[in-house]
């Protein structure tokens, strides 16, 4: 591990648009430099680097970081990697700190489950060429499905003998202990001590993480016994987790960014085939349920996913929940049904690129109409169906985050099922409130010790404090109001307020209310604030750009560099530092209008918990309903805000 010192002279010395332009051709806009943006296609420059701040920030895709987080994004390398090929540019002699002997072990046994699968992985495609059994069998399947040989060789397929420990042995002889064999799941240890291999008898596929190193494999039998499972995958590891691995998506990466599109299948061949027609951003959750983290990892190099779905209906109904989870998280959602008879691995086989790509542009249509008209297939003019279906619907689209495209869904859904807007509007809003108040009720919140202030902080006199919250109030999630605070504390933290430092006043009114951000990312910075200061030090921001977490470095960036306005505090993007007088004012309201957001949603929710209530259980939540009422009261004057 490279020590903060060492990081730090790393930083001191880069210089960005150096480091930058070994990569692309940057030229000179004033202060800045310009380019094409490398992670996406673009004809306009969007790409801005600012040797002044050491940072780089893309306003077409949002892609944002420092020269390190540039040449992992560039290299597929890690944080500590990319550090060191800086090092090396600017003859920085890297000092790295010793691993406890815990950290020692788990790093040295996750190495070697990485070395062992790729051993394997080699073992397997040199059987599959060499061996009399693998060209025999294995190469034979794989022609039979048509796969060529460039394409074998790209996705690195294999064969595993149907001898049942011929791998284990292999590999036992070759040096490779039996504790990796079996942690991996490449073998399987019996009763008696002896190996088997997982694998025997089966083509083998192997699972590639986004940097390209084989995590896991799926097997596939040749034989048409019904006893034996069709495909077997590694077990989870250390080094594999099903859950947050998509098959072909180191492959597909780099397509996807630059069509700006994902096309997510179900299965290894389709992927193949996909690819091997020309179709190379295409990748599978290899036949388990869509989970968030496979989602995420779609997201980060697009927001637009198009799902290729077979003529199978009643498969296509049990995989709909897929759909739900993928406009949960924001991306935009196209769906493609193939005709019948075809999945995506035949149909890619009999057509060209350009009718693939035309039968898509064609035929994808968005969800609200693709589901539909799944569901009202069978309701056969049914009203009890169609309002199921209506439900359902309603349903699909509360999940959307942002509130645009949730009205032209609404719209559309109306005009579908010949049913006014404005009932779906309140039912829709209906189950986002639910929702709000159930995460809110099931958030974990942290009881944290009360922050102290930094040496030399006095603590803020009692008159300033801000307005208490009731500690039965349960926390939610307001993102701006977080946002916002997050961006005070990094950009105004060593300035003056009160007497005390900005960052000791919100730290103070935060933590000191038993309230924690719900967004991770702001948390995290909180948390890791409120410890620097209170081990007295002086945070410098650069601490946070650059980052390891790469997504607190972005976060960051993002909010010094981005056209922002804050919430009616802030005039301008780029607002010079305040004076003492102007922070005395505008850091207490952001406050207050964080708590206020707390409070008034408190309210709302106590207000339908209301409804069929009597006897005690009653006055409780009106004494309760009282003591909001007179901190929103006070919070309202505090801000200068009627209540209504």
């Amino acid at each position: 591990m490279i020590d903060q010192a060492t990081i730090d002279r790393i930083m001191d010395a880069a210089r960005i648009e150096e480091v930058i332009g070994d990569y692309i051709t940057l030229k000179k806009r004033g202060a800045n430099y310009t380019a094409c943006c490398p992670f996406h296609n673009e004809k306009t420059p969007s790409f801005s680097v600012s040797p002044a701040r050491g940072i780089f920030k893309c306003f077409g895709c949002g892609k944002a970081g420092t020269a390190v987080t540039f040449v992992m994004a560039h290299e597929n390398t890690t944080y500590w990697e990319a550090l060191k090929v800086v090092a090396k540019k600017y003859g920085v002699d890297v000092k790295e700190r010793e691993l406890s002997p815990e950290e020692q072990q788990h790093n040295n046994d996750r190495e070697s489950m990485m070395i062992t699968a790729a051993y394997a992985q080699d073992y397997f495609t040199k059987t599959l060429h060499n061996h009399v059994d693998g060209k025999n069998i294995g190469m034979a399947y794989f022609a039979e499905r048509g796969f060529t040989k460039a394409t074998i060789d790209k996705f690195q397929l294999g064969y595993c003998l149907d001898s049942r420990a011929a791998f284990s042995n292999t590999a036992l002889r070759d040096g490779y202990k039996k504790e990796f064999l079996v942690k991996t799941g490449l073998s399987v240890e019996r009763n008696n001590g002896e190996l088997i291999d997982r694998f025997f008898g089966r083509v083998i596929f192997p699972i590639h993480s986004v940097s390209g190193r084989v995590v896991g494999f799926g097997g596939r039998t040749l034989k048409s016994d019904k006893s034996v499972p069709k495909y077997v995958n590694s077990p989870e590891s250390e080094i594999y987790h099903k859950s947050n691995t998509l098959y072909g998506i180191y492959f597909a990466k780099k397509a996807m960014m630059q069509s700006d599109k994902c096309f997510l299948v179900e299965g290894y061949t389709d992927v193949i085939s996909m690819h091997q027609a020309g179709i190379g951003n295409a990748v599978a959750s290899s036949g388990t349920s869509l989970t968030a983290d496979q989602i995420r990892l779609i997201k980060r190099f697009t927001p637009n996913v198009t799902v290729l779905y077979d003529g199978d209906a009643a498969g296509i109904k049990a995989s709909l929940r897929g759909i739900d989870m993928l406009l949960e998280e924001g991306l935009n959602v196209k769906t493609l049904l193939l005709p019948d008879g075809e999945d995506p691995d035949s149909f890619a086989k009999s057509r060209s690129v350009t009718e693939f790509t035309d039968f898509i542009s064609q035929h994808e249509e968005d969800f609200i109409s693709f589901k539909t008209k799944i569901l009202l297939s069978d309701s056969k003019n049914d009203p009890i169906r169609r309002a199921e279906v209506i439900t359902d619907m309603v349903r699909s689209i509360a999940v959307i985050p942002e509130a645009i495209p949730r009205s032209v869904y609404i719209r559309e859904c109306s005009k579908l099922m010949e049913i006014g807007e404005d009932v779906l509007t309140g039912e829709v809003a209906k189950l986002r409130r639910k929702k709000l108040y159930d995460d809110a009720r099931d958030a974990p919140r942290p009881r944290e010790p009360q922050p102290t202030a930094a040496a030399g902080d006095a603590a803020p006199p009692e008159a300033v404090h801000t307005p208490s919250i009731p500690a039965f109030v349960e926390n939610i999630f307001c993102r701006e109001q977080e946002r916002e605070l997050i961006y005070l504390l990094l950009r105004f933290g060593n300035q003056s307020c009160f007497s005390v430092r900005v960052s000791a006043y919100i730290i103070n009114e935060i933590a000191g209310e038993d309230l924690s951000f719900q967004n991770l990312v702001y948390r995290q910075i909180f948390e890791e604030y409120r410890k620097l200061l209170e081990a007295s030090e002086t945070v410098d921001i650069r601490r946070f750009i650059n980052h390891p977490d790469q997504k607190i470095c972005e976060l960051t960036i993002d909010l010094l560099s981005q056209k922002y306005t804050l919430s009616k505090i802030w005039k301008q993007p780029d607002t010079p530092d305040l004076e003492e007088d102007r922070l005395r004012v505008e850091v207490p309201k952001a406050i207050n209008v964080y708590k206020s957001k707390i409070v008034t949603q408190a309210i709302m929710h106590l207000q339908l918990e209301l409804e069929g209530k009597s006897g005690e259980e009653l006055d409780a939540l009106l004494l309760k309903l009282g003591e909001l009422n007179k901190v929103r009261t006070k919070l309202s004057e505090m801000l200068a805000r009627p209540v209504f």
